[in-house]
Formats: C-alpha cells, sequence, structure tokens
C-alpha cells in the first residue's frame, strides 16, 4: 500500500511540474514579443486618402460607427452602451492610439471589455477599415500623426 501511496504522490508532483512548466513557456511566450511580427506603429496607411476613399469611409462610417459615436463622430451616438463614452473622433486626443495604425487596430479588433467597442474584423474588409481611417483623418485636426 505504501508504494503505491509513494507512486501516486510521485505521478501528482510530476503531473504539476508537467502543468506549471507549460503554463510559465506560455507566460514566457506572451511576454516576449515576436519579432516577426511588424509594430503596429510601422504598419503605413495603404490606402491614398482620396476624396473616393474618404466617402466610401464616411459611408461605412454611418453604417457601423455612427450609432455610437454620433452622425458627427463626436462620441455622441443614442445607441452607446449604457455608462459609456465612445470618444469624440473628430478632437486631436485619442486615447487608444494616435497613428492610421492604432485607428485601424481599434476599429479591426475593437477596444477592451471595458469601454465596449467590438471589433469590426468580421464585417469590413481591410480596404474598408483603411477607408473609414481616411474618413476620421479627414475630420480632425490637419497634420495628427499618421
Amino acid at each position: 500500500m505504501r508504494r503505491f501511496f509513494n507512486l501516486t504522490i510521485a505521478m501528482f508532483v510530476t503531473a504539476y511540474i508537467g502543468i506549471a512548466g507549460f503554463g510559465m513557456a506560455e507566460q514566457a511566450k506572451k511576454a516576449a514579443p515576436n519579432k516577426a511580427e511588424p509594430k503596429k506603429a510601422a504598419v503605413k496607411n495603404p490606402v491614398a486618402p482620396t476624396p473616393e476613399s474618404i466617402a466610401a469611409g464616411q459611408a461605412t462610417y454611418q453604417k457601423y460607427c455612427r450609432f455610437c459615436h454620433g452622425a458627427d463622430a463626436k462620441g455622441d451616438g443614442p445607441q452607446a452602451p449604457k455608462d459609456t463614452h465612445p470618444p469624440n473622433l473628430i478632437d486631436d486626443k485619442f486615447d487608444h492610439g494616435s497613428t492610421d495604425a492604432d485607428i485601424f487596430a481599434s476599429i479591426k479588433d475593437g477596444i477592451g471589455p471595458k469601454f465596449d467597442m467590438k471589433g469590426l474584423n468580421s464585417k469590413l474588409t481591410p480596404q474598408e477599415i483603411w477607408n473609414v481611417v481616411n474618413y476620421i483623418r479627414s475630420l480632425g485636426p490637419q497634420g495628427a500623426p499618421r
């Protein structure tokens, strides 16, 4: 019986070390940035801010974004989730990054659970998202970092 007990403890200890080691490896992988992934700031907007792109971005914005951010992008949309305050997109302050790549990522992936902005990756193509970025840029102060 003692041998069985020792064997059982040895199996549990081995399993625990294996699981803990796997968890530590996963944490290390998350903490260390992947060198192959380009940094968000290094991504340049591939869509020129032409009148056509801005008009297409405006149409997409009106379809998907105005309900929370407002028709004029001032953050006063009538259907914003309760107790949230969508940002004013025409001022010079972007809380989640001010480069085109930051804005693209916010639209694509959403903004964390605290801010209740769902990502539109499943609804919009990258081209459409870049058009929305161009539209938002056309509303705000000129000369903001792109």
